[in-house]
């Protein structure tokens, strides 16, 4: 390697550090998206968005759109009724930046991550359903992830509105006054809703491509080397088959059934 090649790779790899340090915090700046740094004239407004963190989530729900959040000079508020670190999926826990009554009142986005059992004990919480109906109705988009759906929906938030969720529960939107779609995500007007876990990448992009313009949300993508070529064709009931999913069902089904019964309650809910 002469000397002009090792300056190019050094150079590269401080570069490729600092963007993973901005990540890590979710306090990336748009130069790191678009290249240059922007000038005061070109640089893009900040985004404000609130995420909720909430007990059992997925991670993956909440980090993979948040990786995207981080490149969009966004403020990103992780959101929950207190200060307390919030369990997850895979027993990492996730510190809230700010509490329901601290979040800002004017966003750019509401986002929702899933994660079943989460998602089925938050549906009956008075506290989280205030706090997303406040917020999503003056929020510029609505949004969620996997099972975060059926919390929106929970929320009044998705009714006349086309959604998507987990491919085990979206046969319940409708419960809910949402028409169900099948779409790795869903964008209805200011409503973007993502399928299970792994779509959260590609909602993200989505989103940001909506907020900042296709250009950049496709620097964005370049920047993740978002490109999956899964080992395995199953990643839907469709590509898996029946008997495949049918299993998956029948392992989860006392959180389905218990999905199934909120959705109903919730539907009462909404009809008086």
């Amino acid at each position: 390697m002469n000397r002009r090649d090792f300056t190019r790779t050094v150079g590269a790899s401080a570069a490729l550090a600092v963007l993973g340090g901005r990540v890590a915090a979710g306090e990336a700046t748009g130069a790191t998206a678009q290249g240059p740094p922007p000038t005061e004239a070109t640089r893009p407004s900040p985004l404000a968005i609130a995420m909720l963190v909430h007990p059992d989530m997925v991670l993956l729900d909440l980090v993979g759109p948040q990786t995207v959040f981080s490149l969009l000079m966004a403020k990103v508020h992780l959101v929950w009724k207190d200060a307390e670190p919030v369990p997850t999926d895979v027993g990492i826990m996730v510190q809230p930046t700010t509490t329901f009554a601290e979040c800002p009142e004017q966003l750019d986005v509401v986002f929702v991550p899933g994660g079943l059992k989460g998602t089925v004990a938050a549906m009956e919480d008075r506290e989280v359903l205030d706090f997303l109906a406040r917020r999503g109705r003056s929020a510029r988009y609505v949004t969620s992830v996997c099972t975060g759906s059926l919390l929106l929906g929970a929320a009044g938030l998705l009714q006349g509105y086309r959604a998507t969720s987990h491919w085990y529960v979206r046969d319940l939107l409708p419960m809910m006054g949402a028409t169900m779609a099948v779409d790795r995500v869903v964008v209805d007007r200011n409503r973007l809703t993502g399928g299970g876990v792994t779509a959260g990448i590609d909602f993200g992009l989505t989103l940001a491509g909506a907020l900042r313009g296709e250009d950049y949300a496709r620097r964005v993508q370049l920047v993740i080397e978002y490109d999956p070529k899964p080992p395995y064709g199953s990643g839907t009931p469709e590509t898996a088959g029946a008997a495949v999913a049918d299993e998956v069902r029948r392992r989860r089904a006392p959180l389905l059934a218990a999905a199934k019964q909120a959705a109903l309650r919730v539907k009462a809910r909404l009809a008086t």
